[in-house]
């Protein structure tokens, strides 16, 4: 039976081994914080919604050891974590470094990086989330950029379960406008990930494959000032910077999450198609588990994703996988996520639906 590389991203808040998670989640065991204090908003909201192997650290080897053997069994096989650069230092690292990395099984898992470069705020904070200042910026100078390209370089990239497409380790930047406007335009921001690739060649990597989220269509001014560039958009971004692939993080960033699931995916499809129709780098399917973000919030947040139950969800499954088997030649599929449980769109077993999620992957696709 064809392999398929099942990419679920990774929110690592799941530790208080983070000394700057205590601004947010001041218990000291991260965002399990937030998802044991969820609360029901409206009737139509299926919180609180517990964890069915309990708030575990996910920076300790043996919890990240167990979690790498169920994500394995059920047919996913890579970790796309989410990693975080704020005020000159990574923010969120042992979740990989400590837990991931620690595991006795880790090499079984392959991994990439997603960088999260959008800016933080007090979304985290439960009792704060009502406000939208800025805590730390996302963009970084190209100083901040050229230390980020050494530690990914020779912390992780040379890693044989580091994971690769044709040889190449694959980096995503999740937000490419915050990365463009923190390198001062887009000739800037191309040259930085020329440059990123000349240091990964120069440490012994045959050369990266840049994987750029695609995060809505909207026109993009992609030098700040007035340019031949203003009102780019997505498939320009990526054929200026040189970027070799493209997906998404999530469904609420492209298609309209306030309603049924079901009522979602032909959407979601008419957008892959349109993406892979358009854009001139191959294009790989990303299925969402589902979206409320009420659990960060004491009061009602929409949209809200409703009737995600797994049987809807693994029709999305056989979707991406349909799409896949017609249109790329390396079988990456995303999946948010592995454990964005204040978002309601995870993998991991439940007190609602049990091992449901998992299992649709693992009847769709081993």
């Amino acid at each position: 039976m064809k392999k398929y590389d099942i990419a679920a991203y990774v929110w690592p808040s799941y530790t208080g081994k983070e000394p700057r998670s205590y601004q947010f989640w001041e218990k000291g065991m991260g965002e399990w914080q937030t998802v044991l204090s969820a609360e029901k908003h409206r009737d139509d909201e299926l919180l609180p919604r517990k964890p069915l192997w309990g708030a575990k650290d996910e920076a300790d080897p043996e919890v990240m050891e167990f979690q790498i053997n169920e994500a394995l069994k059920h047919g996913v096989n890579v970790f796309i974590y989410d990693w975080y650069w704020y005020d000159r230092r990574p923010f969120l690292e042992q979740c990989l470094d400590e837990g991931f990395l620690g595991a006795k099984n880790n090499k079984d898992m392959m991994f990439y990086l997603m960088w999260a470069n959008h800016d933080a705020g007090y979304t985290w904070d439960k009792r704060l989330s009502a406000h939208d200042e800025i805590i730390w910026l996302g963009t970084q100078p190209r100083e901040e950029f050229d230390r980020i390209c050494d530690r990914v370089i020779e912390k992780y990239f040379t890693l044989d379960n580091y994971y690769k497409i044709d040889g190449r380790p694959v980096f995503s930047i999740y937000e490419p406008m915050n990365f463009i406007r923190g390198l001062g335009g887009v000739e800037n921001a191309a040259k930085a990930l020329e440059d990123f690739r000349s240091k990964a060649k120069a440490a012994g990597v045959p050369d990266l494959h840049l994987q750029m989220i695609v995060y809505g269509e909207h026109a993009m001014n992609l030098s700040g000032v007035d340019s031949e560039h203003a009102g780019a958009g997505g498939k320009d971004i990526v054929r200026l910077l040189g970027f070799d692939s493209v997906t998404h993080y999530q469904f609420c960033h492209f298609v309209d999450c306030n309603r049924d699931y079901s009522d979602i995916l032909p959407d979601v499809k008419k957008e892959w198609e349109r993406i892979a129709r358009e854009y001139p780098v191959p294009y790989y399917p990303h299925i969402s588990i589902g979206w409320d973000n009420n659990p960060r919030h004491n009061f009602l947040t929409l949209p809200i994703l409703t009737g995600n139950t797994p049987d809807r969800v693994k029709e999305g499954f056989k979707m991406a996988k349909e799409f896949s088997d017609e249109r790329n030649e390396t079988p990456l599929i995303t999946v948010n996520s592995w454990n964005e449980w204040t978002e309601m769109s995870y993998l991991e077993p439940d007190d609602v639906y049990g091992y449901g999620y998992l299992e649709a992957i693992k009847e769709v696709f081993t």
